[in-house]
Parts: structure tokens; C-alpha cells; sequence
């Protein structure tokens, strides 16, 4: 149960590591590294995605741990079909974290063996100026 519950708030926050705060409106900014991570995740490209993400979900969720898991998850969805913004929100404070900055960025998105699904990613701010990945959800 708890590893479920840090998985499912690690699927909150996500943000590439070696991606940069281009300057724009940080939902903008956040949402491109977003994506960029969610490229990996589609791949199926997990050790990579985890390397990627912020200090922070790496501490809570082991890289095998996410390997695994996030496979298996995948997998019971199938592979992407589409995925559109819904809502990027701007925050300093997320439940369950250590304040900072933060986006709240949810895709619909549809895949193979689940139609109607909601991601839920969430890059912070790291201490380098980076956005970086630090939870992923799926509902």
C-alpha cells in the first residue's frame, strides 16, 4: 500500500533532469519537460525516465522499483493512442511535499486497453533552476 501511494504521487510530479527553465510562463516551461518525459515513459524507456526525474522522486521510488512498476502499469493500458492538455497550475505548495515550486500539468489521454484516462505529472523546480519530473499519476 505505501509503495502504491509514492508511486501514485510520483506520477504527480515529473520534469526531465537535463531539461532547462526557458524563461517563458513556467506552465509553459514545465509542460515541455513534461512531455519530454513522457516520450521516454511511452518508449518504454523507464531507467531513463527515472534518471530524469527530480531528486525528490528519486529518493521516494527506487530505480528498479520504477522500472518495474511503471512497466507493469503501462502495460495493463496498452500503447498511447492520443493525449491532450487539460490543465497546467502553477503552485508553491503540493500535498505531501516540501514547499516549492511546482506545476500540476493533467493530460487526457487514451490508450489501447484504457479509453478515458487522466495523467497527472508534476515537474518542481530543482535547486539547480531545472524543471525536473517528481510525480506521475494515472486514474
Amino acid at each position: 500500500m505505501q509503495m502504491r501511494r509514492v508511486i501514485q504521487f510520483v506520477t504527480i510530479v515529473a520534469v526531465a533532469s537535463g531539461a532547462i527553465c526557458l524563461g517563458g510562463k513556467p506552465e509553459d516551461d514545465a509542460q515541455k519537460v513534461a512531455e519530454q518525459w513522457l516520450a521516454l515513459v511511452d518508449a518504454g524507456k523507464f531507467i531513463e525516465s527515472w534518471k530524469a526525474t527530480a531528486p525528490y522522486f528519486q529518493r521516494a521510488v527506487p530505480e528498479e522499483q520504477w522500472a518495474l512498476k511503471g512497466k507493469q502499469i503501462r502495460d495493463s493500458f496498452g500503447i498511447l493512442v492520443s493525449r491532450k492538455l487539460k490543465s497546467a497550475h502553477y503552485t508553491k505548495s503540493v500535498p505531501g511535499a516540501p514547499d516549492g515550486e511546482y506545476v500540476i500539468i493533467q493530460f487526457d489521454t487514451s490508450f489501447a486497453r484504457k479509453k478515458a484516462a487522466v495523467e497527472t505529472i508534476t515537474p518542481m523546480k530543482d535547486t539547480d533552476g531545472r524543471w525536473k519530473v517528481s510525480g506521475y499519476f494515472i486514474k
